[in-house]
């Protein structure tokens, strides 16, 4: 995989998502998580998704990370593995207003939804949460 496939993840950041989490698919008491929207993601025929798509499992965590600096979006999130491997993209039809809630110091984090092969490419669906 190319190095600029891989990032490197905030083990701060990871713990406090899994933290909010009970470990029973429920939050702990006086946090809350809420579904912004559901969307595929994007360009992962521009990855080596086959080595991922083992790890990436019903509600396994994503990691979200903007990506102003790229040159076909400045809106653009890049969605990430819990091992930091680059994924995909969020899809620009729907990234303006997360990536404007991520702008504004928002934690926005993904979680694996389900998954199809439709011969060498996945559909990977996912949904994207706020804490708040």
């Amino acid at each position: 995989m190319p190095k600029s496939d891989l990032v490197k993840i905030d083990p701060e950041m990871m713990a406090l998502v899994r933290g909010l989490l009970d470990g029973k698919g429920g939050l702990k008491p006086f946090v809350r998580e809420i579904m912004l929207i559901e969307c595929h993601v994007a360009g992962t025929t521009h990855v080596e998704i086959e080595a991922v798509e083992p790890d990436l499992q019903p509600d396994s965590l994503l990691h979200l990370k903007r990506d102003p600096q790229n040159e076909h979006d400045p809106k653009a999130i890049a969605i990430f593995d819990d091992k930091g491997r680059r994924v995909g993209y969020v899809p620009q039809a729907k990234n303006e207003a997360l990536a404007n809630l991520m702008d504004a110091g928002k934690l926005l984090f993904g979680k694996v939804d389900r998954k199809e092969w439709k011969g060498k490419w996945l559909r990977l669906n996912v949904r994207v949460f706020m804490q708040d």
